[in-house]
């Protein structure tokens, strides 16, 4: 049974090297039913919210079986929160969520929009080598929602996928195409390259330079398929799905 396993908001803001100065990612798990709204959980916030929240990002899920994955590498428990999420689920592929799939949890629907991609912010928190690299290549990133119907939720909900576009492209799919790494096989496999002996303990370099270079002909099939789903009505791609989805399909390659 796909389950619920705990409910996480804002614990308390911490000071960080970012441009905002302060940061939100310090998620921890909550009692009792949370209220879900348009902009995600009551009494939830994002300090940097150019780059985090707003209705295409309104919750953020992530997978047990990954964190579980995420824990024997790093020799640590990755706890409900750790890694900022909002849901922590168990018996749900969550990388492997379709884009526009709708979860029902406890009386919210919700609606998986896009991947997450992961920041400096991201990197300082764990305090791991070359973190953003490795939690890229990994390409088990979690999945962001939108709310679809208000509701309350709590550890213990259920998850029940209600609803599965026909377009197929999976949150996996379209990170890897997006950043040139492997699919994965679901949420029992993968390995993650060792970190460089040489990276220091927070994140040096520029998500940009951790990330792989795109397949721009994988890219612009699977961003056609988006754009021809969310043309018919399928699906609504996010903004930000359907500024990038444009921008690959701009790229296409001529078999």
């Amino acid at each position: 049974m796909a389950e619920l396993l705990a409910v996480c908001r804002v614990y308390v803001l911490h000071p960080d090297a970012g441009t905002v100065g302060v940061t939100a990612i310090d998620k921890r798990p909550v009692e009792g039913r949370i209220k879900v709204r348009p902009f995600g959980l009551y009494a939830d916030v994002q300090a940097d919210r150019a780059n985090h929240g707003g209705l295409d990002q309104a919750v953020y899920a992530y997978a047990q079986e990954d964190a579980d994955f995420w824990s024997a590498e790093l020799g640590r428990e990755v706890t409900p929160g750790l890694f900022g999420e909002n849901l922590r689920t168990r018996g749900v592929d969550v990388n492997h969520a379709v884009i526009g799939e709708r979860w029902r949890v406890g009386s919210a629907l919700l609606e998986v929009t896009q991947p997450r991609v992961p920041c400096q912010t991201f990197g300082r928190r764990l305090g791991e080598q070359r973190w953003v690299r490795r939690f890229t290549q990994a390409n088990r990133t979690g999945a962001y929602l939108r709310v679809v119907e208000n509701g309350e939720i709590g550890a213990g909900d259920t998850v029940d996928v209600v609803h599965t576009p026909a377009h197929r492209v999976t949150v996996a799919d379209w990170f890897a195409g997006r950043y040139g790494v492997a699919r994965g096989e679901g949420r029992t496999s993968g390995t993650v390259p060792p970190a460089s002996a040489s990276a220091s303990g927070a994140v040096a370099a520029t998500a940009a330079d951790e990330k792989g270079a795109p397949d721009p002909d994988t890219l612009e099939k699977l961003a056609q398929r988006l754009l021809n789903a969310h043309a018919a009505g399928e699906i609504r791609l996010s903004i930000d799905m359907l500024r990038r989805s444009e921008q690959a399909a701009g790229r296409a390659v001529v078999d």
